[in-house]
């Protein structure tokens, strides 16, 4: 987990703030809306291979999200020029920055990332198993991973569960992994947990994926609050919706819309999420 010193001070400036005005929002009143962007990056390049590390912090600085999923992040890997992807999007954004690693790749590390506008208090990387083990890039056979993050907001902690689950043709890989995301999330619904779920689900919305996640009690955003079909893939003619944020436990969208841009392969979707009293 990175911790920049712009983020680092204005945390500390806004939880101050907080602390020497108790009175600054009434017990009765509705809590602030946190923002929330859910982005495959793709490795640091758009779709004709340019570098995008800079047009993505600018997608989020722009967006001015409070807390950002991250997909296909690299970092130190030769592919990369070696760069610490979730470093740099830390630095150039200000934000707090923790990374998920998924597999050792290219001479580094590839897998997910948060970013957050407030402190990272704790992070941790779950594999999400399947049978039998599937051959990924460089012939390993590591699962892929969900990333779980303890936020201290000024609503008080929240739980992000970020993801990107398997990209093939065959549901038979996603149907596994999402039995782990699924029990992850109801143990944070029982523990009371202010929670975000989201990520790329490489599942469109009529998929026995979705249909299952849905069954499960997860409330996929979109259907609440955007409008249209919400296509996030291809970012140059997108015909998918693959990025979902889900959310649980009482919390609700209030708008969601898909971000015009080219600097990822994928459109980024930014979602307002208001959590109950």
């Amino acid at each position: 987990m990175i911790r920049t010193p712009l983020g680092r001070l204005a945390a500390a400036l806004a939880l101050a703030a907080a602390c020497a005005n108790p009175r600054a929002t009434p017990a009765d009143a509705e809590p602030p809306p946190v923002g929330v962007l859910v982005y495959n990056v793709h490795a640091g390049k758009d779709a004709a291979g340019r570098d995008n590390l800079q047009r993505v912090a600018d997608v989020v600085t722009k967006a001015n999200a409070d807390v950002v999923l991250l997909q296909e992040v690299d970092k130190r890997t030769k592919r990369s020029g070696n760069v610490d992807q979730p470093a740099e999007y830390a630095r150039r954004t200000g934000y707090f920055v923790a990374f998920g690693r998924s597999l050792d790749y290219d001479g580094g590390e590839y897998g997910i990332a948060i970013l957050s506008r407030w402190p990272i208090k704790r992070d941790t990387t779950i594999h999400l198993p399947v049978e039998p083990p599937q051959e990924r890039s460089g012939g390993s056979y590591e699962p892929r991973v969900a990333m779980r993050v303890t936020i201290a907001s000024p609503l008080g902690d929240i739980v992000a569960l970020n993801t990107h689950i398997d990209a093939s043709g065959d549901d038979r890989w996603r149907r596994q992994e999402i039995k782990t995301i699924i029990a992850l999330t109801h143990e944070q619904v029982r523990a009371g947990s202010r929670l975000l779920v989201g990520g790329d689900f490489n599942s469109t919305p009529e998929s026995a994926v979705q249909v299952e996640l849905r069954a499960s009690g997860m409330v996929d955003s979109w259907e609440r609050c955007g409008t249209g079909q919400g296509l996030t893939y291809p970012a140059d003619s997108s015909v998918k919706r693959i990025d979902y944020l889900f959310l649980m436990a009482g919390a609700a969208c209030s708008r969601a819309s898909v971000l015009a841009t080219d600097a990822s392969d994928h459109r980024p979707v930014l979602f307002t999420v208001r959590f109950p009293k």
